[in-house]
């Protein structure tokens, strides 16, 4: 059985920029550690001869050949922003980094 409890739970919401209320916590701790634990017994029955995937189906992506088209000039782009600087859209710093 997982042990994930309301502070990991709290954690992860902050890690992700999720405010959750104490009742939001209290509940996911729950419904995480069913998922942890779910996982794990998928990983006991997953042998060394079972490869891993992300999906049950093969995936194969669509190509198309890569074309210069015209597009939107940079000033008209530009224009409905509510910032720009040095031709690219100015936007608020989030993460704390120096620029």
């Amino acid at each position: 059985m997982s042990s994930l409890d309301r502070s990991d739970v709290a954690r992860l919401a902050a890690l992700a920029r999720i405010d959750m209320t104490d009742e939001d916590l209290d509940r996911l701790s729950g419904q995480l550690s069913a998922i942890v634990d779910a996982v794990a017994k998928v990983a006991e029955v997953a042998g060394s001869d079972v490869p891993a995937t992300s999906h049950p189906i093969p995936m194969s992506n669509v190509h198309r050949a890569d074309e210069v088209l015209p597009s939107l000039p940079q000033e008209r782009a530009l224009s409905g922003a509510p910032e720009a600087e040095d031709g690219r859209f100015r936007v608020p710093q989030i993460l704390g980094e120096e620029a």
